[in-house]
């Protein structure tokens, strides 16, 4: 593996296509400065969520009120939500300010604090400390609290870690977003492919075969 880089990414990282963003999240790595300890996770899993235009975003046809109202500013600030009233996940706002278009972190490869997140996720293997978005999210100590965190800040942010080569990123259609009919089938979920680490190794359906939604840039 190539030198790990805890280096933080700039605003400008995140303002950008939200797709863009959601592949180049891949090798990043989240850290977390918590008050029990430092932990850290390399990203190996992501989708991205294209807000007013995509039926499985929480902003679909919105507006800039309620959870959702961190989508709306600038990008690089932490969006958490609470899901089945028990379970938190972390995503990252990403565009400029007014388009409400964040990336879930679905899936990390456990870096530092091995022992921290063990104890958060009582006792779990590391190949199961943070493969889904609650689970990485127990394992590093994120919650509500996050809500709109700055992620170029000094307690949660995101920094380099190792770049990934193109024939290691796969796009797959994106998970458990049925209610979104259509939207369902379209591969905006990006994978390290040969991880141990991912929520769902390979992904349901084919990889990059659904047509391009309209009106929006695809990788």
């Amino acid at each position: 593996m190539e030198t790990l880089s805890l280096q933080k990414l700039t605003r400008d990282f995140y303002e950008r296509d939200t797709l863009t963003v959601a592949k180049a999240l891949l090798g990043k790595v989240v850290v977390h400065q918590s008050e029990e300890g430092a932990v850290s996770g390399m990203i190996v899993e992501t989708e991205g969520y294209m807000g007013r235009e995509d039926p499985a975003a929480h902003s679909y046809k919105g507006k800039p009120q309620g959870r959702v109202n961190v989508q709306y500013g600038p990008g690089g600030f932490a969006y958490v939500y609470l899901i089945y009233g028990m379970y938190h996940c972390l995503n990252v706002v990403t565009q400029k300010e007014g388009r409400p278009e964040c990336v879930l972190i679905r899936a990390l490869e456990p870096l530092e604090g091995l022992e921290l997140m063990k104890k958060r996720r009582r006792g779990r293997q590391e190949r199961h400390l943070c493969d889904g978005p609650g689970k990485l999210c127990s394992a590093l100590g994120i919650n509500m609290d996050h809500y709109g965190e700055d992620l170029c800040g000094g307690r949660l942010y995101i920094a380099e870690g190792v770049p990934v080569a193109d024939h290691r990123v796969a796009a797959t259609p994106r998970i458990h977003i049925d209610y979104a009919n259509e939207a369902a089938a379209w591969p905006w979920r990006f994978i390290v492919k040969d991880s141990p680490f991912l929520s769902f190794p390979g992904g349901p359906g084919r990889q990059n075969a659904a047509p391009a939604a309209p009106g929006m840039t695809r990788m």
